[in-house]
């Protein structure tokens, strides 16, 4: 097995140049960028849901309006007329829901193999319409495989409504991306600590799992997105940590939020197989609050958007790297636009730096 990579620093950009927009939003774990401007993050409030934020950082929430128990969305999609695909994370249970724009939300899938599918991490649409699903763990509670041996994540591909498992026994899947021609699909294996690339068949069938890259202590890697050069922008909780790495699997540290000491704390907890939420909640940094995903926006898609479990606002940084163009980028979202156009005249900006 490699060794994991000494990952370069060079061009690593400074916590100075960090500015932040909204305010009040509710674990903010995913966000979504589009080219109105708007921006989208998985929302706890209530019943859950999603925060839309404006470009002067004004908050409007789509909320479910209809459910019994709340939705806790983890990862949110975009879709075609401004629905959103909703990885739900459960305390015990979870699955795929849209949230349509008017509150109303639908059960897509909530059973594979016969069985309940367990707290939901992540949901991704490709051109085709299909739906990538990851679940980090089979085991409950959660935290109980933060672990080194974590392997018991999947992800299955959702189609015509049925879901079925496409790769299993993955070390806590997360966040996934597929590439600019969708002939390969990148997933995250949280405690397993490995970026793992698969080839996508015709019928999304996944085969020849590789590991693109390894990292080291302190890096738990969490949200992965593509630029336009092909390389991944890796984001990890804990250490605050933002990763470039190249289609050969170098890796270039382009942003970091973290002290030593809290780092060696987690770190020998992990290795010692009684890391918990504690490790994860008690996060100690400067300005970054358990960065979880990236995003990149802007008219020329070299803003970097950060979501952070811990903060309730969106960090965001501009780059001299340009994003690969999201599937969802130009999609129409009237009714988004509208609801995020009818927010109170008299809120006041939260753009900060």
């Amino acid at each position: 097995m490699a060794e994991p990579a000494t990952p370069e620093r060079a061009g690593s950009i400074a916590l100075d140049r960090l500015a932040f927009l909204g305010r009040g939003l509710s674990r903010p774990e995913c966000v979504v960028t589009h080219r109105s401007g708007l921006l989208f993050t998985a929302d706890w409030t209530g019943s859950g849901g999603v925060a839309l934020i404006a470009t002067d950082g004004r908050v409007t929430r789509l909320l479910a309006r209809d459910r019994a128990a709340p939705l806790r969305p983890n990862g949110i999609a975009l879709e075609p007329g401004g629905s959103f695909l909703i990885a739900h994370l459960g305390q015990d249970d979870g699955g795929l829901f849209r949230l349509y724009p008017d509150g109303r939300t639908e059960t897509l899938v909530a059973h594979i193999d016969g069985a309940p599918i367990p707290p939901s991490n992540f949901a991704l649409r490709d051109r085709r319409g299909r739906i990538w699903l990851t679940v980090s763990t089979r085991i409950a509670p959660r935290g109980d495989d933060y672990r080194p041996t974590a392997s018991s994540g999947f992800i299955a591909l959702v189609e015509n409504g049925v879901a079925r498992i496409v790769a299993d026994g993955l070390g806590y899947a997360n966040e996934c991306a597929l590439s600019a021609d969708e002939r390969h699909l990148l997933v995250n294996e949280t405690f397993a600590r490995r970026l793992t690339r698969f080839d996508v068949g015709p019928d999304g069938d996944l085969s020849n799992r590789t590991t693109l890259a390894r990292f080291g202590e302190g890096t738990f890697p969490d949200g992965v997105v593509l630029d336009a050069e092909g390389c991944a922008w890796v984001t990890s909780i804990v250490s605050n940590r933002v990763i470039r790495v190249s289609p050969e699997g170098a890796q270039q540290i382009m942003l970091e939020d973290s002290q030593p000491g809290h780092l060696a704390w987690v770190e020998a907890a992990f290795q010692a197989g009684t890391m918990g939420r504690p490790h994860l909640d008690g996060v100690k940094s400067d300005r970054l609050k358990n960065v979880s995903s990236l995003a990149f926006g802007g008219a020329a898609l070299t803003t970097a958007y950060l979501g952070c479990l811990l903060d309730d606002r969106v960090p965001f940084f501009d780059t001299a790297v340009k994003g690969e163009r999201p599937t969802h980028y130009d999609f129409d979202i009237g009714p988004l636009a509208a609801l995020a156009a009818s927010r109170s005249p008299d809120e006041s900006p939260t753009r900060t730096s």
